[in-house]
């Protein structure tokens, strides 16, 4: 029994100090998500004033920012940043850390619709921070060619699902911050079968095209401009993880 007993020890030795080198070894995002079809938009813009720095293949495969987006703690999961005084996209006053589908190794956007095939966006992520005065936050999004179409939103404690605008189900009254949880929307007959925790909980009726994926941290929140909340810091953000994240296209 000794001689079995110091077997197993010396073997889960062996398999704590392999976890340890691989951890070790992992310094980019992209090495715990696929990311090469993806692009990231965040909350600066040091690379031209007034737009934000974004990032795409090859790039993105050794990227890292230790503000914005880079390994949590553990090196198991992606954090995702964004603060209420950070640079918008045209399109939007609120600022993001947040990928962006794309397609062709990540050189061209993803286009897709409701109609024809089934696609696909499975993210397992915790939220670990909200801003201070309006504490809303959206981690998952599909995005036609004009506007969001549903997404995965969190207001204080209220997980929800949200049908570009409108509250649709609600998925969590009470949700603490740092709860891992997964979403999946999938697309299929101009429907959105919209998953929490492995579940089913609604399908969305809606037909749409020029459609693409986004997931990470897209803050509901603004310090100026014209999204301003009122007596909301700069330096407010919100913040979230992602563990696993896959796009399928069927």
């Amino acid at each position: 029994m000794k001689k079995i007993y110091l077997i197993m020890v010396l073997f889960s030795g062996a398999c704590s100090a392999e976890k340890s080198i691989t951890a070790q070894q992992t310094k980019y995002p992209s090495q715990v998500l696929n990311l090469t079809n993806w692009k990231l938009n965040t909350p600066v813009d040091t690379q031209k004033p007034g737009n934000v720095n974004s990032y795409q293949q090859q790039e993105l495969t050794t990227f890292s920012d230790p503000n914005w987006f880079h390994l949590n703690q553990k090196k198991d999961g992606v954090v995702f940043k964004a603060n209420a005084g950070g640079v918008t996209t045209s399109g939007s006053g609120y600022p993001r850390s947040e990928l962006r589908e794309m397609t062709a190794n990540g050189t061209k956007n993803a286009s897709w619709g409701s109609s024809s095939g089934v696609h696909s966006l499975f993210i397992e992520q915790a939220i670990t921070h909200l801003p201070d005065v309006k504490p809303h936050i959206v981690v998952g999004q599909i995005h036609d060619a004009n506007d969001d179409v549903i997404v995965f939103r969190l207001e204080r404690k209220k997980l929800f699902i949200d049908l570009n605008g409108d509250d649709g189900p609600t998925l969590d009254n009470n949700y603490t911050l740092g709860r891992k949880f997964t979403v999946m929307f999938k697309v299929h007959d101009n429907k959105v079968d919209c998953y929490y925790n492995d579940a089913l909980v609604y399908t969305y009726n809606t037909t749409f095209s020029g459609a693409y994926f986004k997931a990470g941290a897209y803050v509901q929140s603004s310090c100026k401009g014209k999204k301003k909340v009122t007596n909301e810091s700069c330096d407010a953000y919100g913040e979230m993880e992602i563990y696993k994240l896959w796009v399928k296209h069927e």
